[in-house]
C-alpha cells in the first residue's frame, strides 16, 4: 500500500549514527563507535517492519535515529514526503505530530508527578490551541482507544500496573493522530501473560488508525505474527530484509539462520527436525568492526572474500534482501561459483 504520491510512507537511504569516541587528557576524537553503519529500508503505508537481532545491535538507535532524538551522523530519512534527518528545528517542531515513539520501559518514560490526564494531553499542549474541555474530551477518547477506565484519568503513573502504563503511552503517542510510530520493544519489560495484549491493541489500533509501525524487538515469535517484512540487523547493518513468512520459512543470511535456529518451536516433530546452530565467538566491537563482512569473524561458511570485501544488501531473490558474499544479486553470476560452494557443501 503507497501513500497518496505513490511512495513509501517512510524511505531510510544510508542512515549512518556514530558516537564519537575521545580519549586523553586533551579529549582527542580517536575514533567513532559505529552504532549505525548504512541502514537502508522502506515501510509501505499501513504496513510494520519488524527490526531484530541480538542486544547492541542498533536496532533502538535506528529508531532514535530515524525520529531526530540522535541526530543522524549521515543518510535520508524521508517520510510522508519530507527528508527529517535534514530538516530545520523549527520545520522538525512542525512536523513531530505526523511521527512518535512508543517507549520500551513505560516506568521510565512516564512522568512520575504527572496524571494520566496531564501525561497524554501534554502532546496537546505543545501544539494545538485547544480548551482545556477540548484536551480532556480528546483523553477520555485515547483511553477509550487503548482500554483504560475513564475513572483513571486522575491517577499517577505509580498506581497502574506495568501494562497499563504502556497502554498510556500508546495513548500518548496517539494523542496528535500520528501516521507513523517507532515501537521500540514496547512488550520487552512486561510480564508474558500482557505482552499479547498490548500487541493485540497495536494491531487493533493499526487496522482502524491506518498506522505504520517500525517494530523493533528480540522477540522473533512475536514479531512473526506482527509485521509484514522483517529485518535482521548485525553490528550496525543489516544483514536480511525479507517478507516474515518467507524469512521464518527459509532464511537466507547465515546470521538470521542462526538466529531463527534458536526460536521456540510449538511442534515436537518439527522441533526434533531442527538443527541449532550455535555461533562461536563474541560480538565485536563497533568501535573496531571487521574489514570485510561484519559477521566475518563467527560465520560458520566464511570465505575469504569475507574477510576483506564488505558485501552489499542486494536483491537476490524477488522481494529478499541479503548482504552475503554466498549470494549473487538477482540477475548477476559475480557470486555464483561461491553460493554453488556453499549448496554443495549443505548437500555433503
Amino acid at each position: 500500500m503507497l501513500d497518496a504520491a505513490g511512495r513509501p510512507l517512510v524511505q531510510v537511504e544510508n542512515l549512518k549514527m556514530h558516537f564519537p569516541i575521545y580519549t586523553g587528557i586533551f579529549r582527542r576524537h580517536t575514533g567513532d563507535v559505529k552504532a549505525v553503519d548504512g541502514v537502508s529500508f522502506q515501510i509501505m503505508a499501513g504496513q510494520t517492519l519488524g527490526l531484530v537481532g541480538e542486544s547492541g545491535c542498533g536496532k533502538s538507535t535506528v529508531g532514535r535515529a530515524m525520529l531526530r532524538l540522535y541526530e543522524p551522523t549521515a543518510g535520508r530519512v524521508v517520510i510522508d514526503g519530507e527528508d527529517v534527518a535534514s530538516m530545520p528545528s523549527e520545520a522538525l517542531r512542525k512536523k513531530r505530530p505526523t511521527m512518535q515513539m512508543v517507549f520500551q520501559d513505560p516506568q521510565a518514560s512516564l512522568n512520575p508527578r504527572m496524571t494520566l490526564a496531564e501525561i497524554v494531553s501534554e502532546p496537546l499542549d505543545e501544539h494545538t490551541d485547544w480548551t482545556r474541555d477540548q484536551k480532556l474530551e480528546r483523553v477520555y477518547e485515547l483511553m477509550d482507544q487503548v482500554g483504560l477506565n475513564r475513572r483513571f484519568v486522575n491517577r499517577f503513573p505509580h498506581e497502574f500496573s506495568g501494562g497499563q502504563r504502556q497502554r498510556i503511552g500508546i495513548a500518548r503517542a496517539l494523542a496528535l493522530k500520528p501516521r507513523f510510530i517507532v515501537c521500540d520493544e514496547p512488550i520487552a519489560a512486561l510480564d508474558v501473560s500482557i505482552q499479547a495484549q498490548v500487541v493485540n491493541l497495536l494491531e487493533d489500533l493499526q487496522e482502524k488508525l491506518g498506522l505504520t509501525y517500525l517494530f523493533i524487538s528480540h522477540d522473533l515469535s512475536m514479531v512473526r505474527h506482527l509485521a509484514q517484512r522483517v529485518a535482521v540487523m548485525y553490528l550496525g547493518r543489516i544483514a536480511e530484509l525479507s517478507p516474515s513468512r518467507d524469512l521464518y520459512a527459509r532464511p537466507l543470511h547465515p546470521y538470521a539462520e542462526a538466529l531463527l535456529s534458536a526460536v521456540n518451536e510449538p511442534d515436537p516433530v518439527l522441533a526434533a527436525r531442527r538443527k541449532r546452530i550455535i555461533l562461536k565467538g563474541d560480538v565485536p566491537s563497533p568501535a573496531n568492526p571487521p574489514q570485510g563482512c561484519n559477521f566475518c569473524t563467527r560465520c560458520p561458511k566464511v570465505m575469504d572474500i569475507c574477510k576483506t570485501v564488505k558485501p552489499d544488501l542486494v536483491e537476490v531473490e524477488p522481494g529478499r534482501m541479503v548482504a552475503c558474499h554466498l549470494y549473487p544479486a538477482a540477475g548477476s553470476t559475480g557470486a555464483s561459483e561461491a553460493y554453488e560452494r556453499n549448496q554443495q557443501g549443505e548437500t555433503q
